[in-house]
């Protein structure tokens, strides 16, 4: 007999720009950190955790298997398996829902799931050119002959610098603001529209820390350094539509996509535990959520490459048997403003769906009122691997605490990557 798996908690570290507080905390000791604080706050013991799942983006090429890691850091179990997974921006869901699935075929009862990148920490690649000349060097047991062999070899000597790494696709060198501008056009998403957008997400977050709204899953982070981190240090209280027209476009002379309405780089993590039902209830634990449904879908890069949201979405839906107007939050991930304005006309438009999803009539308009209610990526920042587990974590929050009774999850994700979920209340 299957089991449902139920989501008990959720914390994260709070989430920093790139090159500040947490320069020196890589992705595993930012994954620690989420996960023994999610453990302290829930009572549960360490030898109770039987798995994690994690997902990463930049993952650190000395130890990869970051939640493996995770597990011989805190000590748990010496029996506790890990295995990471990386799905580009999504990487944080898909590793929050394997982690449901695995307890839902009865593999385990208790799991630990999330994600977590440091941008800070991010390995500059060594020209392939130095690569394939040095390796024999380090490898074997050179002679002075072998060095100036070597050396002769790497001349002419101007392309053996480090070049600065750029979020693009690999298969069309599509930088992913590129992309942005491309859809903004696609789906006529005004730079006013985008800077309005950008301004409510810093002022919702803002309210959501203000209010205590966050108090349920952002953990005190202390550096190495000795610097106490205690809330969200991206988000803009006294950010305004004055403040954001000032900016100059980044990635088109005439462009409408700017620093202010694109998420910037981010340090963080995000950790969820999942059991079975019946495991949390003889805890004594109460579930916050479950999950109803969740799709994963992949559109060409060379089209619309952040535009995935658009079907699986609708594909989410579909499988738990629901319609857009059971739904009462919705989160889409703001890579972009103009992505996430793009994503929610597609889904309004009656075009998209008939070209796009087999369909007679859109999947609807989305009620900005329930729109990324507590901000999103572009004011709290966006570390690649935990996004999609602090989405999973703050809706399951509010669905427990509104007693409201279902939420819809959106990510767009390099690749063509769309993936979403639908979250009911327990």
């Amino acid at each position: 007999m299957s089991k449902r798996a139920v989501i008990v908690a959720g914390a994260r570290t709070p989430f920093v720009r790139a090159f500040t507080d947490y320069t020196r905390m890589d992705s595993i000791d930012l994954a620690d950190r989420a996960v023994s604080g999610l453990l302290e706050r829930t009572g549960l013991p360490k030898t109770d955790v039987q798995a994690i799942v994690w997902g990463g983006v930049i993952l650190p090429s000395a130890a990869p298997n970051i939640a493996r890691e995770i597990a011989l850091d805190l000590q748990l179990d010496p029996g506790c398996e890990g295995y990471t997974v990386t799905r580009a921006c999504a990487s944080g869901l898909q590793a929050v829902v394997s982690a449901a699935a695995a307890i839902e075929r009865g593999e385990y009862d208790i799991m630990i799931a999330g994600g977590s990148d440091s941008t800070s920490n991010a390995e500059v690649k060594l020209p392939q050119k130095l690569v394939h000349v040095g390796a024999p060097l380090a490898l074997g047991k050179p002679k002075a002959r072998d060095y100036l062999s070597a050396a002769s070899q790497l001349a002419p000597f101007y392309d053996l610098m480090p070049r600065r790494p750029k979020i693009q696709e690999r298969t069309t060198g599509e930088v992913m603001g590129e992309s942005a501008e491309k859809m903004a056009a696609i789906h006529n998403v005004s730079r006013v529209e985008q800077d309005r957008f950008a301004v409510t997400s810093h002022h919702r977050a803002a309210d959501a820390i203000e209010s205590g709204r966050f108090d349920a899953e952002v953990l005190t982070v202390t550096t190495p350094d000795g610097v106490t981190v205690k809330r969200d240090g991206l988000v803009r209280r006294d950010t305004s539509m004055a403040k954001m027209s000032k900016l100059a476009p980044v990635f088109a002379e005439h462009g409408t996509v700017t620093a202010g309405n694109a998420s910037p780089l981010t340090d963080g993590a995000a950790a969820v535990l999942l059991m079975s039902e019946d495991k949390a209830r003889e805890l004594g634990l109460q579930p916050l959520a479950a999950f109803r449904s969740w799709s994963f879908v992949s559109v060409d890069p060379r089209d619309q490459v952040l535009i995935g949201p658009a079907i699986s979405m609708p594909r989410a839906l579909d499988k738990a048997g629901m319609s857009l107007s059971d739904i009462d939050f919705v989160d889409i991930h703001e890579a972009f403003a103009a992505q996430t304005l793009s994503v929610v006309s597609a889904l309004a438009s009656t075009d998209w769906a008939k070209q796009r999803l087999d369909r007679d009539t859109a999947v609807g308009e989305i009620d900005p009122a329930i729109l990324n209610v507590h901000g999103g990526s572009v004011s709290l920042g966006h570390p690649f691997g935990a996004t999609g587990a602090r989405m999973v974590t703050t809706m399951a929050n509010e669905l427990a605490l509104t007693g409201k009774s279902a939420a819809l999850l959106g990510i767009c994700a390099a690749g063509g990557i769309g993936a979403s979920a639908v979250l009911e209340r327990v």
